[in-house]
Protein backbone atom coordinates (compact mmCIF):
# COMPACT_ATOMS: atom_id res chain seq x y z
CA UNK A 1 0.00 0.00 0.00
CA UNK A 2 2.95 2.27 0.73
CA UNK A 3 4.40 1.46 -2.33
CA UNK A 4 1.36 2.44 -4.21
CA UNK A 5 1.07 5.72 -2.46
CA UNK A 6 4.14 6.66 -3.06
CA UNK A 7 4.37 4.88 -6.66
CA UNK A 8 5.86 8.68 -8.19
CA UNK A 9 8.57 9.26 -5.83
CA UNK A 10 9.85 5.54 -5.84
CA UNK A 11 9.61 4.24 -9.50
CA UNK A 12 12.17 5.83 -11.45
CA UNK A 13 10.95 6.64 -14.73
CA UNK A 14 7.35 7.14 -15.81
CA UNK A 15 5.06 3.95 -16.38
CA UNK A 16 4.67 5.05 -19.75
CA UNK A 17 8.30 6.28 -20.76
CA UNK A 18 9.91 4.80 -23.14
CA UNK A 19 13.76 4.44 -24.38
CA UNK A 20 14.72 3.89 -27.21
CA UNK A 21 17.29 1.22 -28.11
CA UNK A 22 17.09 -0.35 -24.49
CA UNK A 23 14.42 -2.59 -26.03
CA UNK A 24 13.86 -6.47 -24.23
CA UNK A 25 17.40 -5.31 -21.62
CA UNK A 26 17.57 -7.68 -18.55
CA UNK A 27 18.08 -6.17 -15.19
CA UNK A 28 20.97 -4.08 -14.53
CA UNK A 29 21.42 -1.22 -12.62
CA UNK A 30 19.81 1.39 -14.83
CA UNK A 31 16.81 -0.97 -14.81
CA UNK A 32 16.40 -3.15 -11.79
CA UNK A 33 13.88 -5.02 -13.59
CA UNK A 34 14.64 -4.77 -16.97
CA UNK A 35 13.01 -3.46 -20.20
CA UNK A 36 10.01 -4.78 -21.79
CA UNK A 37 9.54 -4.67 -25.71
CA UNK A 38 8.95 -1.10 -26.30
CA UNK A 39 11.71 -0.28 -23.58
CA UNK A 40 9.69 0.80 -20.49
CA UNK A 41 11.14 0.14 -17.10
CA UNK A 42 9.51 -2.80 -15.74
CA UNK A 43 10.41 -1.65 -12.75
CA UNK A 44 8.49 1.67 -12.84
CA UNK A 45 5.27 -0.07 -14.42
CA UNK A 46 5.45 -2.71 -11.66
CA UNK A 47 5.00 0.04 -9.01
CA UNK A 48 2.83 2.14 -10.75
CA UNK A 49 0.55 -1.28 -11.21
CA UNK A 50 0.28 -1.30 -7.34
CA UNK A 51 -1.69 1.62 -7.99
CA UNK A 52 -4.08 -0.02 -10.35
CA UNK A 53 -4.16 -3.18 -8.31
CA UNK A 54 -5.18 -1.68 -5.13
CA UNK A 55 -7.38 1.05 -6.12
CA UNK A 56 -9.53 -2.09 -8.03
CA UNK A 57 -9.30 -4.07 -5.07
CA UNK A 58 -10.48 -0.86 -1.96
CA UNK A 59 -13.07 0.27 -4.35
CA UNK A 60 -14.99 -3.02 -5.26
CA UNK A 61 -14.39 -4.04 -1.45
CA UNK A 62 -15.35 -0.77 -0.12
CA UNK A 63 -18.23 -0.54 -2.61
CA UNK A 64 -19.39 -4.24 -1.86
CA UNK A 65 -19.23 -3.44 1.70
CA UNK A 66 -21.24 -0.31 1.60
CA UNK A 67 -24.28 -1.94 -0.15
CA UNK A 68 -23.85 -5.57 1.35
CA UNK A 69 -23.70 -4.77 4.55
CA UNK A 70 -26.94 -2.95 5.19
CA UNK A 71 -28.19 -4.66 2.66
CA UNK A 72 -27.94 -7.76 4.61
CA UNK A 73 -28.76 -6.17 7.87
CA UNK A 74 -31.89 -5.06 6.89
CA UNK A 75 -33.28 -8.34 5.53
CA UNK A 76 -31.81 -10.28 8.22
CA UNK A 77 -34.00 -7.86 10.63
CA UNK A 78 -37.15 -8.18 8.70
CA UNK A 79 -36.80 -11.77 8.22
CA UNK A 80 -40.01 -13.97 6.67
CA UNK A 81 -40.67 -13.73 3.50
CA UNK A 82 -38.41 -10.80 2.49
CA UNK A 83 -35.47 -13.45 3.58
CA UNK A 84 -36.81 -16.37 2.06
CA UNK A 85 -36.68 -13.68 -1.46
CA UNK A 86 -33.34 -12.42 -0.71
CA UNK A 87 -32.19 -15.56 -0.16
CA UNK A 88 -33.06 -17.15 -3.17
CA UNK A 89 -31.38 -14.65 -5.16
CA UNK A 90 -28.53 -14.47 -3.43
CA UNK A 91 -28.63 -18.42 -4.28
CA UNK A 92 -28.91 -17.39 -8.08
CA UNK A 93 -26.35 -15.46 -8.17
CA UNK A 94 -23.81 -17.72 -6.31
CA UNK A 95 -24.89 -20.24 -8.73
CA UNK A 96 -23.01 -18.65 -11.70
CA UNK A 97 -19.18 -19.09 -11.82
CA UNK A 98 -17.71 -15.63 -10.72
CA UNK A 99 -15.05 -15.25 -13.12
CA UNK A 100 -16.87 -16.21 -16.35
CA UNK A 101 -19.73 -13.83 -14.77
CA UNK A 102 -17.00 -10.79 -14.70
CA UNK A 103 -15.91 -11.44 -17.97
CA UNK A 104 -19.59 -11.44 -19.36
CA UNK A 105 -19.97 -8.46 -17.37
CA UNK A 106 -17.16 -6.41 -17.79
CA UNK A 107 -17.56 -7.43 -21.85
CA UNK A 108 -20.99 -6.19 -21.81
CA UNK A 109 -19.69 -2.71 -19.91
CA UNK A 110 -17.03 -2.40 -21.99
CA UNK A 111 -13.75 -2.55 -20.98
CA UNK A 112 -12.00 0.34 -18.25
CA UNK A 113 -11.08 0.28 -14.48
CA UNK A 114 -14.39 2.01 -13.35
CA UNK A 115 -16.13 -1.03 -14.97
CA UNK A 116 -13.79 -3.53 -13.37
CA UNK A 117 -14.78 -1.96 -9.92
CA UNK A 118 -18.47 -2.68 -10.33
CA UNK A 119 -18.19 -5.70 -11.92
CA UNK A 120 -16.35 -6.88 -8.75
CA UNK A 121 -18.44 -5.72 -6.65
CA UNK A 122 -21.45 -6.45 -7.87
CA UNK A 123 -19.54 -10.07 -7.38
CA UNK A 124 -18.42 -9.74 -3.94
CA UNK A 125 -21.70 -8.04 -2.79
CA UNK A 126 -23.54 -10.90 -1.58
CA UNK A 127 -20.87 -12.55 0.49
CA UNK A 128 -21.00 -9.37 2.92
CA UNK A 129 -24.98 -9.00 3.06
CA UNK A 130 -25.20 -13.06 3.20
CA UNK A 131 -22.59 -12.57 6.31
CA UNK A 132 -24.46 -9.17 8.00
CA UNK A 133 -27.63 -11.48 7.64
CA UNK A 134 -26.49 -14.21 8.88
CA UNK A 135 -24.95 -12.17 12.16
CA UNK A 136 -28.12 -10.08 12.47
CA UNK A 137 -30.24 -13.49 12.91
CA UNK A 138 -28.33 -14.75 15.69
CA UNK A 139 -27.97 -11.13 17.28
CA UNK A 140 -31.55 -9.64 17.10
CA UNK A 141 -32.33 -13.20 19.29
CA UNK A 142 -30.56 -12.19 22.29
CA UNK A 143 -31.91 -11.01 25.85
CA UNK A 144 -30.62 -7.56 25.72
CA UNK A 145 -32.26 -6.93 22.03
CA UNK A 146 -35.14 -8.51 22.94
CA UNK A 147 -35.49 -6.30 25.91
CA UNK A 148 -34.45 -2.71 24.37
CA UNK A 149 -37.44 -3.99 21.62
CA UNK A 150 -40.00 -4.49 24.77
CA UNK A 151 -38.58 -0.89 25.82
CA UNK A 152 -39.81 0.98 22.83
CA UNK A 153 -36.59 1.38 20.97
CA UNK A 154 -36.93 1.69 17.73
CA UNK A 155 -35.51 -0.63 14.86
CA UNK A 156 -33.12 2.14 13.91
CA UNK A 157 -31.61 2.16 17.08
CA UNK A 158 -31.68 -1.57 17.67
CA UNK A 159 -29.81 -2.08 14.43
CA UNK A 160 -27.00 0.82 15.47
CA UNK A 161 -26.32 0.27 18.55
CA UNK A 162 -26.84 -3.33 19.42
CA UNK A 163 -26.14 -5.27 15.88
CA UNK A 164 -24.23 -3.28 14.35
CA UNK A 165 -20.83 -3.80 16.67
CA UNK A 166 -21.46 -7.47 16.39
CA UNK A 167 -21.25 -7.52 12.72
CA UNK A 168 -18.76 -5.31 12.44
CA UNK A 169 -15.66 -7.57 13.12
CA UNK A 170 -16.48 -10.10 11.06
CA UNK A 171 -17.01 -7.61 8.22
CA UNK A 172 -13.77 -6.58 8.80
CA UNK A 173 -12.21 -9.62 8.58
CA UNK A 174 -14.19 -10.69 5.26
CA UNK A 175 -13.66 -7.39 3.77
CA UNK A 176 -9.65 -8.02 4.11
CA UNK A 177 -9.17 -11.19 2.88
CA UNK A 178 -11.99 -10.47 0.26
CA UNK A 179 -9.15 -7.85 -0.97
CA UNK A 180 -6.29 -10.42 -2.06
CA UNK A 181 -9.02 -12.51 -4.02
CA UNK A 182 -10.31 -8.92 -5.71
CA UNK A 183 -6.36 -8.58 -6.74
CA UNK A 184 -6.90 -12.11 -8.08
CA UNK A 185 -9.39 -11.30 -10.17
CA UNK A 186 -8.68 -8.34 -11.14
CA UNK A 187 -5.29 -9.46 -12.64
CA UNK A 188 -7.14 -12.20 -14.22
CA UNK A 189 -9.44 -9.69 -15.94
CA UNK A 190 -7.01 -7.65 -17.28
CA UNK A 191 -4.51 -10.63 -18.13
CA UNK A 192 -7.88 -10.99 -20.72
CA UNK A 193 -7.53 -7.77 -21.97
CA UNK A 194 -10.86 -6.76 -19.93
CA UNK A 195 -9.21 -4.09 -17.21
CA UNK A 196 -7.66 -1.13 -17.46
CA UNK A 197 -6.33 -0.26 -21.13
CA UNK A 198 -2.94 0.42 -22.37
CA UNK A 199 -0.69 2.08 -21.69
CA UNK A 200 -2.30 1.82 -18.33
CA UNK A 201 0.23 -0.23 -16.45
CA UNK A 202 -1.45 -3.44 -14.52
CA UNK A 203 -0.23 -6.10 -13.52
CA UNK A 204 -2.12 -8.69 -15.24
CA UNK A 205 -1.92 -7.15 -18.03
CA UNK A 206 1.92 -6.81 -18.18
CA UNK A 207 2.21 -10.47 -17.68
CA UNK A 208 -0.45 -11.23 -20.72
CA UNK A 209 1.79 -8.98 -23.17
CA UNK A 210 5.16 -10.65 -21.25
CA UNK A 211 4.22 -14.24 -22.24
CA UNK A 212 5.01 -14.08 -25.50
CA UNK A 213 8.50 -13.40 -24.39
CA UNK A 214 8.57 -15.99 -21.47
CA UNK A 215 11.09 -17.99 -23.59
CA UNK A 216 13.98 -14.71 -24.23
CA UNK A 217 12.72 -12.28 -21.28
CA UNK A 218 11.48 -14.42 -18.37
CA UNK A 219 11.80 -11.23 -16.58
CA UNK A 220 8.63 -9.70 -18.09
CA UNK A 221 6.33 -12.14 -16.22
CA UNK A 222 8.65 -12.88 -13.50
CA UNK A 223 7.92 -9.51 -11.63
CA UNK A 224 4.54 -8.75 -11.80
CA UNK A 225 3.94 -12.50 -10.97
CA UNK A 226 5.75 -11.49 -7.93
CA UNK A 227 3.89 -8.29 -7.27
CA UNK A 228 0.47 -10.30 -7.80
CA UNK A 229 1.87 -12.92 -4.86
CA UNK A 230 3.21 -10.46 -2.39
CA UNK A 231 0.20 -8.68 -2.30
CA UNK A 232 -2.61 -11.59 -2.00
CA UNK A 233 -0.09 -13.08 0.48
CA UNK A 234 0.48 -9.77 2.61
CA UNK A 235 -3.65 -9.70 2.65
CA UNK A 236 -4.09 -12.94 3.08
CA UNK A 237 -1.92 -12.79 6.63
CA UNK A 238 -3.30 -9.13 7.46
CA UNK A 239 -6.71 -11.13 7.34
CA UNK A 240 -5.45 -14.12 9.71
CA UNK A 241 -3.68 -11.80 11.99
CA UNK A 242 -7.33 -9.55 12.90
CA UNK A 243 -8.91 -12.56 12.53
CA UNK A 244 -6.82 -13.79 15.79
CA UNK A 245 -7.06 -10.50 17.23
CA UNK A 246 -10.75 -9.59 16.89
CA UNK A 247 -11.86 -13.37 17.85
CA UNK A 248 -12.03 -14.07 21.63
CA UNK A 249 -11.94 -17.97 21.05
CA UNK A 250 -8.18 -17.50 19.16
CA UNK A 251 -7.00 -14.71 21.48
CA UNK A 252 -3.78 -16.04 23.67
CA UNK A 253 -3.66 -19.51 22.69
CA UNK A 254 -3.86 -19.85 18.97
CA UNK A 255 -6.22 -22.01 16.74
CA UNK A 256 -8.04 -23.89 19.00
Amino acid sequence: MLVALLAPALAPYGPTALHPGFEIRPPSTRFPFGTDELGRDIASRVIHGARTSLAAALGAVSLAVAVGVPLGTAIGFAGGTVDLIAMRLFDVLFAFPPLLLAVAVVAALGPSLTNLVLTIALLTMPQFAVLARSVTLTTKTLEYVQAAAALGAAARRIVAVHILPNILPPVVIAATLNLSIVILVEAGLSFLGLGPQPPAPSWGGMISRGRQYMTIAPWLVLFPGLAIMLSVLGFNLLGDGLREAMDPRLRGGGHP
